[in-house]
């Protein structure tokens, strides 16, 4: 959050599986669709904030297999750890408050007693979270039953359940709700509250985001049951929470549009977007010049002299590309190489998305723009960490000229021998 010199114009708070990644939709179309308006729009000025129930280490593996961008704050394990930027850096302060009344031992001891409940895999046993699997039709019994034995061993706790299967006990001060409301009160006592806040859900663990004060909130439309009733039970009427009529992301940015928060067209809803769409700013350059990029390789446009041109006005003729194998070339090679390349990637899942976008003026005129270029062909997925000076055209300055291009690997990102120079 350090990046940010004020408050945020917008907070997304976004519980992850079947909220902002939809299990169903293979081709994670409405979740592209999401990182390209963020990255185009949002991430130079707004905050993006995963709240989920997974642990660490199953979050890790969702972020290797779908194409997430990189939040600012990540809470996991239903609201009972708080991380910080890319290198995840724990709130301990957060931590200690959960301490008070919560002894995991005696979670564990009482829990045994009950055999209907499942224990969850190791992963997701965490210092403030003991987490089950129970059966829906014994939900209730137990939940009341446990409740009472863990009152009576002097703890004060939360039990949650979610999905119609998972059962989770947390300290009292937890819950996905309560780490929202403990970071906002951060926030406002350092004045950077954001301007806005969007939470977004879809299951019974997500309920508490809503109640948390003045801030939007979003019900996907594939919600489940347990949310749909508590929302018709405590919020329909309410205009600032929305049951949205899309799925998922796409119901994200639904309700952005609903609720005017800002901009809300996804670059990727632009077919010509290079033709088409005025450019607001160096970030929102670079993301449609990758979605020309993706659509040129997977044969989605028409290979015409006009986007040709389109590249020669972007990429300047003296300009030079550093490759990720460190060798260096002329920018016009760029518009040879792809030249020939047109539909190579055609039926191969082609897919590419920028992560992490900054830009600055150097010197007046002249921008200097970071980002994480990511690139999926088949199962082949890989990383250029990006660095991009590009110059306002004198007469046009919101349109930009790319002066010079350098890519590196992510670690543990490899190339290949045969890839296109301009990847």
């Amino acid at each position: 959050m350090d990046r940010l010199s004020g408050s945020a114009n917008l907070m997304i708070v976004s519980d992850l599986d079947l909220t902002m990644v939809d299990h169903d939709d293979p081709e994670n179309l409405a979740l592209l669709r999401f990182n390209a308006l963020w990255e185009a729009y949002y991430r130079q000025n707004s905050l993006l904030l995963f709240s989920t129930g997974r642990s660490p280490t199953i979050y890790g593996e969702l972020r290797n297999q779908k194409p997430l961008l990189t939040p600012d704050v990540t809470i996991m394990s239903v609201g009972t750890e708080i991380t910080y930027g890319e290198s995840m850096v724990p709130d301990d302060e957060w931590t200690q408050y959960l301490d008070h009344k919560w002894n995991r031992d005696i979670v564990v001891e009482e829990t045994a007693k009950f055999r209907e409940l499942v224990s969850q895999s190791d992963t997701e046993q965490r210092p403030h979270k003991v987490s089950f699997y129970l059966e829906k039709g014994k939900a209730s019994k137990v939940m009341q039953a446990l409740s009472n034995c863990l009152e009576k061993r002097g703890l004060d706790v939360k039990i949650i359940y979610s999905n119609g299967i998972a059962l989770d006990i947390l300290p009292q001060a937890a819950g996905k709700g309560r780490a929202l409301a403990f970071l906002l009160e951060k926030l406002k006592a350092d004045g950077l509250q954001p301007h806005n806040t969007l939470v977004c859900g879809d299951s019974g663990n997500d309920a508490e985001l809503f109640s948390v004060p003045e801030v939007y909130g979003v019900l996907v439309s594939n919600a489940q049951e347990e949310l749909v009733q508590w929302y018709a039970e405590n919020a329909r009427g309410n205009l600032q929470i929305l049951h949205a009529t899309e799925r998922c992301a796409a119901g994200i940015i639904q309700a952005i549009g609903n609720f005017s928060l800002g901009p809300h067209l996804s670059p990727r809803d632009v077919r010509d977007s290079v033709f088409h769409t005025k450019v607001l700013s160096p970030s929102h350059e670079v993301v449609m010049f990758y979605l020309f990029y993706e659509r040129w390789m997977r044969g989605e446009i028409e290979n015409s002299e006009q986007y040709m041109q389109y590249l020669k006005s972007v990429l300047h003729s003296t300009g030079n590309y550093v490759h990720p194998s460190g060798i260096d070339r002329p920018m016009h090679q760029i518009i040879d190489t792809l030249k020939m390349q047109f539909g190579e990637n055609q039926g191969l899942g082609f897919r590419v998305w920028v992560d992490r976008t900054s830009f600055a003026e150097i010197s007046l005129g002249s921008w200097l723009v970071k980002f994480d270029k990511w690139e999926l062909s088949g199962n082949d997925l890989r990383c250029c960490l990006t660095k991009v000076l590009m110059n306002s055209k004198v007469d046009a300055p919101n349109e930009f000229t790319w002066m010079h291009l350098h890519q590196t690997w992510l670690d543990g990102s490899r190339g290949k021998d045969d890839i296109p120079w301009f990847v």
